[in-house]
């Protein structure tokens, strides 16, 4: 198979591309050089928000192009349409942030999805990713797949997420732990979703997929827990309910990163419906095995993961984290 990545340098592109690379498939990477290319695959480079950014995707054929770009909708209409007649299938990372909010729980791909237009420039994130997906579609039809991921973990993670739950409890000390335990999560570990899309497309798949794992594959002790056994850590950690955590002002997803309170947030990002997605082969891999293969990529940089440059750094101020816990009482 001859797999061109649009991106294919960093987390979720990389994983693709180590994937692809290990089936033994020939690997091209379009980037725009602030990251090194994998090792094995053809390196392109251009900037596809330059008038002539494609210039080096004028020639060429490939069986499946795979778009992992985050920005304006124009860059994934003008990619898509000039490749149209020169791949066979057309795979776009979408997100679930497509869907109206609020989004009722088990929402499933038929659920209302936000306005845009492939032609949209500085749009927000939600509506970015619509417009990409209805560039794919017209310039692929039933030929696009439209990977719509929620929350993605694992090695590389450029966000910050789990990094930050692990760097925190591998300092020990008491860990502000938010409520109730047994809160159910719903993610994909990004060798997963990597994985199902080349498995979908190769197969011929099309449309929307949410690709994530089912709600409750884990939850959030068993999460936090995982990070306490690989890190090796001495770290209470002090489970806390949502009320008071709330009231200080200390935000779920951006504060506390992956918990959100139980309610309609939770529900629109924890409790989404993909069957389709298990239908059509998706394997889910244990938490445990993504908090320690996450921890193990972090020891190996020096323990401080990468940071997209077009995303704020997540996590609680230590200061702000002391000064809660010490106005808790036992």
């Amino acid at each position: 198979m001859r797999l061109l990545i649009m991106g294919g340098t960093e987390f979720v592109g990389r994983a693709v591309a180590d994937d692809a690379l290990a089936r033994g498939w020939e690997v091209t990477v379009f980037h725009r050089g602030r990251h090194q290319a994998p090792v094995g695959a053809l390196d392109l480079r251009g900037d596809r928000t330059d008038p002539q950014g494609l210039a080096a995707l004028a020639d060429g054929e490939w069986d499946i192009v795979l778009d992992t770009w985050t920005g304006a909708p124009t860059a994934v209409r003008d990619a898509a349409g000039l490749l149209a007649d020169r791949a066979g299938h057309y795979v776009y990372v979408s997100s679930r942030s497509v869907y109206s909010y609020p989004a009722a729980g088990s929402l499933t791909e038929n659920a209302p999805v936000v306005d845009s237009s492939p032609d949209a420039e500085d749009v927000p994130y939600g509506e970015a990713k619509r417009g990409g997906e209805l560039a794919a579609i017209a310039a692929f039809g039933d030929r696009a797949l439209l990977a719509r991921a929620g929350l993605i973990l694992g090695p590389r993670e450029n966000v910050g997420r789990l990094p930050w739950w692990l760097n925190r409890i591998a300092e020990g000390n008491r860990v502000l732990a938010p409520d109730p335990r047994e809160l159910p999560l719903q993610y994909i570990d990004v060798r997963d979703l990597a994985a199902w899309m080349l498995d979908a497309a190769t197969r011929g798949l099309g449309g929307a997929y949410n690709v994530v794992s089912p709600s409750g594959h884990t939850t959030m002790g068993e999460l936090l827990d995982a990070c306490v056994r690989v890190t090796g850590s001495d770290a209470e950690l002090r489970w806390t309910d949502p009320a008071p955590i709330l009231a200080a002002g200390i935000e779920g997803w951006t504060d506390l990163p992956i918990w959100i309170a139980p309610g309609e947030d939770h529900d629109t990002m924890h409790r989404g419906d993909v069957t389709k997605a298990i239908d059509a082969g998706l394997h889910c891999r244990p938490i445990g095995e993504t908090v320690a293969d996450t921890w193990a990529w972090l020891q190996e940089i020096g323990g401080t993961a990468p940071q997209r440059p077009d995303r704020s750094p997540v996590g609680l101020d230590p200061r702000r984290e002391a000064e809660f816990l010490a106005g808790l009482t036992d």
